[in-house]
């Protein structure tokens, strides 16, 4: 039988596997995989000039198609370099497959530079993580990665690749890719209880999160949200479209502590939760996110996240959209005249509630709309004005994120794509990943000032394979969102705030990304002016090639009134 090298038989299996795009920083130890890509044109390799900046791209990619992500790292400096994005692919479920080249084996004990456990490294962050030893443990190995990051729950997964393996010979051939249905059918029994719990309440709510993305389920959940007359929550920091943003049952993000969600939940007698992980802190507060006495009702896709931090009293482990499918059935079924009443007068509450909420931030965007710098919400208002409807808008916004959500309809799944896990840097990588995975339409970057410095180097990718991201920077020169927690941390510990906001300003001096980012080879310009912003976005979206707009905007702490 024919022999192979391990590198080939590697390659292959990414291919046999539906795998056309790498993203990486390579370094000695992955020359075997660069060395042959030469005899592989079906594989796209996208170079990036930090690894953090190739693992967002990864991520992004895998969050976006629901297709394998594959990052090509670099030993244990390089490994280490990119662990602070893989946080937020684990946080996000992006099915990633991290590789790393290892020191041929053979010089193991005698501690060869740059070496490190590399699979104790990426454990913590994965689903699983392993090393090849063998050439012939390749397909096997390449084949378990891909099935492990593909099922629910979909997370990153990482395998160590020694030198020595790549270039050694097998007689070994590529598995076919992992095919079957790990999404099993709701029970049938388990859907009438939750049907009829949710209407016995009188006051249900929904929490939702990405698991209804990843199961292309968001108008089952709006058709049941309609059913109930009930309000709708993403969890905190949505990376992606769970439920369109302007539907009147939409309420928004929910806070980070037990005592604020309690509070923004009201007098939630039952609480649907689907797809997501429930209920993220950021401030520890005493108690429940909801009152004692609510009924919990929880669907997943697995059964990880079933219960993980509640008892419930109605639990359902199949795949979302059927188990939403089969649950709006259910309710119809069951509903009276007089609930279908009550629903549709909670709903007309839920009308109202929105119709206030717009008429407040129009206030709010009249009473900012000459302050100069620029306000934040102006800008979102310019932005919302310039975008075309097919327009794929990437935020690491942070503190302007709740800004952007009001002003810019958010509607579709693939038309927004947020921060996962709360890893700073994520959006200039990101967006490559994201415009990558929609070719064919418009991606706008808005990212922080701060946010954007973690992974500038994202930059110089976007020239060199020229991938037409519009990159926008909201330039405060400080880290509002810091100011704004070292409040919340003064006012939780009764810390005095007489000593400011110490090494939260980017000044002295002042960062020009216009010069940064032409240095890496994007085209950029600075705006100053509310009126500039319109043209200035509209002409960077037709030039076909990346391009950055340094945005001016108010940065004062505490916020002026």
């Amino acid at each position: 039988m024919a022999k192979i090298r391990g590198k080939n038989l590697f390659m292959e299996g990414l291919i046999a596997a539906g795998v056309r795009t790498i993203f990486g920083n390579p370094g000695t130890t992955e020359l075997p995989l660069l060395d042959s890509l030469a005899d592989y044109p079906q594989l796209q390799y996208y170079l990036a000039l930090h690894e953090g900046v190739a693992v967002g791209m990864g991520d992004a990619y895998a969050l976006a198609t629901g297709k394998l992500g594959v990052v090509n790292l670099h030993v244990a400096p390089g490994l280490g370099n990119g662990l602070g994005m893989l946080v937020n692919a684990k946080e996000g479920h992006s099915p990633v497959l991290i590789t790393a080249g290892q020191q041929d084996t053979r010089m193991r004990l005698r501690d060869p530079l740059l070496s490190g456990d590399l699979v104790a490294m990426a454990a913590p962050l994965t689903k699983w993580s392993a090393q090849i030893e063998r050439a012939e443990e390749i397909p096997l190995m390449l084949h378990r990665a891909v099935k492990t990051a593909l099922e629910p729950p979909r997370g990153p997964v990482f395998l160590s690749l020694p030198i020595n393996v790549m270039e050694e010979e097998t007689s070994a051939v590529p598995l076919p890719p992992p095919e079957g249905y790990t999404a099993g059918r709701p029970d049938a029994g388990a859907v009438d209880d939750a049907a009829e719990r949710l209407l016995d309440a009188h006051n249900p709510v929904i929490v939702c999160g990405q698991g209804v993305f990843h199961a292309a389920a968001q108008g089952e959940l709006v058709s049941i949200s309609e059913l109930l007359g009930a309000p709708v929550w993403n969890t905190v920091l949505p990376a992606t479209v769970n439920f369109p943003t302007s539907h009147p049952h939409y309420q928004g993000e929910l806070p980070g502590d037990y005592g604020r969600i309690r509070q923004a939940l009201g007098p939630a007698d039952a609480l649907l939760m689907v797809g997501g992980e429930f209920f993220k802190e950021i401030f520890h507060a005493p108690g429940l996110p909801f009152a004692d006495d609510t009924i919990l009702i929880q669907i997943e896709e697995s059964p990880q996240a079933l219960a993980r931090n509640f008892a419930l009293h109605s639990g359902i482990v199949a795949g979302l959209r059927d188990a939403l499918q089969a649950l709006r059935e259910a309710l119809l079924f069951n509903a009276s005249v007089d609930y279908h009443a009550a629903a549709q007068a909670r709903g007309e509450k839920l009308v109202a509630h929105k119709a206030d909420e717009r008429k407040k931030q129009e206030q709010r965007l009249r009473k900012n709309w000459q302050r100069d710098p620029m306000a934040t919400v102006r800008f979102m208002w310019e932005l919302k004005e310039a975008l075309p409807p097919d327009a794929v808008v990437v935020s690491e916004a942070i503190t302007g994120n709740a800004d952007l959500q009001r002003m810019v309809p958010i509607e579709r799944a693939g038309d927004y794509y947020g921060s996962r896990g709360g890893g700073i840097g994520q959006g200039l990588p990101g967006a490559l990943g994201f415009q990558l995975a929609h070719p064919d339409r418009p991606v706008v970057a808005v990212s922080g000032d701060g946010s954007s410095l973690y992974s500038i180097q994202a930059l110089w990718t976007a020239a060199h394979h020229e991938i037409p991201v519009l990159f926008v920077i909201l330039n405060n020169s400080t880290y509002r969102i810091l100011k704004i927690n070292m409040d919340r941390y003064r006012s939780e510990f009764g810390v005095g705030g007489e000593r400011g906001y110490p090494h939260m300003d980017l000044t002295g001096p002042e960062v020009n990304y216009v010069k940064v980012a032409q240095g890496l080879g994007v085209p950029a310009r600075r705006i100053t002016k509310p009126e500039q912003v319109g043209p200035a976005v509209r002409r960077a979206l037709k030039s076909g090639g990346p391009q950055l707009l340094d945005i001016v905007v108010d940065g004062t702490w505490p916020p002026r009134r």
